[in-house]
This record gives C-alpha cells, structure tokens and sequence, in this order.
C-alpha cells in the first residue's frame, strides 16, 4: 500500500513538476573560479496538500554521477504523498573540484527559500536529505552554511544556506577514517591538499549550531561503512541535538534497492522524527 501510495503521488506531482537552473549565468567552483552551470538543475514537485515543508533532495553516486529515480524523483514523490515539497538537485560532479556541490546544496536552499511564498513553503522549514555520497552533500551543507549576504542584488544569496534540519541515508561523512575511496577521489583528487579532508570530515564540524540530523544505515553495508553514520550521530550527540540513528538489520547499501522492510523502516521513523520536530504535523 505504501509504494501504491508513492506511487500514485508521483504520477501526481509529475504534472506538478517544474524544472529550472539552478544558477543564472557562469556559477562558482570556489578560490574565486567561475565555470558554465548548465548541468546543475533542480526540479520541484510540490504536493498537492502541502503542509509548509519542503526538503532538497540529494541524489548519491559516489560523486561521479547521480542516481536521481530511486535517490531523486522517487524520494520527491514519497515526499509529496506527506505533505512535503521536494526538490531534486542535480548538482555539478566535483572531477577534484570539491567545493563545486556544497555551493550548489547551499544554493539550492537559498533558492527554496527565495520561493517560498510561490511554492507555500515555510522558510523556517527547509531541510535536506541525501543518500550515499549524496549524504555526505547533504552532511556537508549541514555543518558549512551561512546566514545569507546582507549587501547583493541577488534576491537568493541573500537567503539562508542553513538546512533546519537533515536526513542522511547510509551516507558517506568521514574523508579521512573509513573512507568511501570513490567519493573522495571524485571530489578531491588523487592528491588532495593537506586542509581538504579534514574540512570534508563533516562529523569534525558539528557544534551546538549545526541543524538536528536523523540518519539510516544498515549494519550489512560494505560499500560505505556504518561508522561513517555513528561519527556523525556521536557528534550530534555530544552538541546535544535531537538527532536519531536508525541501525538497519539488513539490505546493504541502497537497501535492497530501494524497497523492503529496511527501507520502509527509515522512511516511517524519519516522518515521526520530523513530527517530533514539529516540522510536519
């Protein structure tokens, strides 16, 4: 009944769905370097009863290209069929320029943001989620985010980057214990500077500030480890958040696909998380 049900919402929000870019013109790689943005979009389905949230959509790849069905348009249609609008990002591949998709998460929240009032999404109720190396975006967004540029004509960077909250499914966190080698030679290079892994270890940068995370990994994954997901909820723990780990039986990385109790079970507890949040009702 659950997959019926997300199902028939994404056939829904299909008709729903708009496409746009992401940047206007040339976008930033960092170290004051511009580059052509055209492969960086976001699609926004918006759901047909929406309750004032709204969550950027990650998709995982291991930094080398993106799973947007299972990781992307499908989270948007589960997303919808509760209420909650989803935007799927389609960020730009690092190819060893790293900070390329936090500037692109970062923009995608601001530009949620900037739409607020268009999509009858709350502001103050923009969250992220992300799977696999798209976990680790979303893990990154979560702790490297600003409060906007106050002097700019540009009507989105004047808005928060901060995410309220995140979701982080079997997500790739630590660049320098455990590593998923993929995900960091993607977005670092064979031989990353010195400052780069430490700055991309995410589970070092949460602090009493950082927006609350609830994460989902399976004991069984050997793709990324499940100890990329307990650094992370350890050090949330230490700042005191309300975050949550759910440590799933089974499924390995993806989860059976996409389908199957484990994959049930995160989605069910991270809507009653959210609710305990008082981010959905």
């Amino acid at each position: 009944m659950t997959r019926l049900l997300a199902l028939l919402a994404f056939v829904s929000s299909a008709y729903a769905a708009e496409t746009l870019p992401l940047w206007n013109g040339d976008a930033p790689e960092g170290d004051g370097k511009f580059s052509d943005s055209s492969k960086a979009k976001l699609t926004v389905h918006l759901p047909e009863n929406p309750n004032g949230a709204a969550i950027v959509i990650c998709p995982g790849g291991g930094y080398g290209g993106l799973v947007t069905k299972g990781e992307g348009h499908g989270i948007a249609a589960w997303l919808n069929a509760h209420g909650i609008a989803g935007i799927v990002l389609e960020y730009r591949l690092p190819a060893g320029r790293p900070y390329v998709p936090l500037l692109d998460a970062q923009r995608a929240l601001r530009t949620v943001r900037a739409n607020a009032t268009k999509w009858k999404i709350d502001a103050k109720k923009v969250g992220i989620i992300g799977f696999s190396a798209g976990g680790h975006l979303a893990s990154t967004a979560t702790v490297h985010f600003d409060l906007g540029e106050g002097k700019t004509t540009d009507a989105i960077a004047r808005e928060s980057s901060r995410p309220d909250f995140s979701i982080l499914i079997y997500p790739v966190i630590s660049m320098d214990v455990g590593v998923h080698r993929g995900s960091k030679k993607n977005l670092m290079g064979e031989t990353p500077a010195a400052a780069l892994p430490e700055y991309f270890s995410t589970q070092k940068h949460v602090t009493a500030s950082t927006p609350p995370a609830f994460l989902a990994h399976a004991i069984d994954d050997k793709v990324v480890d499940i100890e990329n997901s307990r650094m992370f909820f350890a050090a949330q723990q230490k700042a005191g958040l309300p975050t949550r780990l759910i440590e799933l039986p089974n499924g390995g990385h993806g989860l059976n696909g996409y389908k199957g109790p484990s994959w049930d079970k995160w989605q069910a507890e991270s809507l009653l998380w959210l609710k305990g949040l008082k981010v959905i009702p």
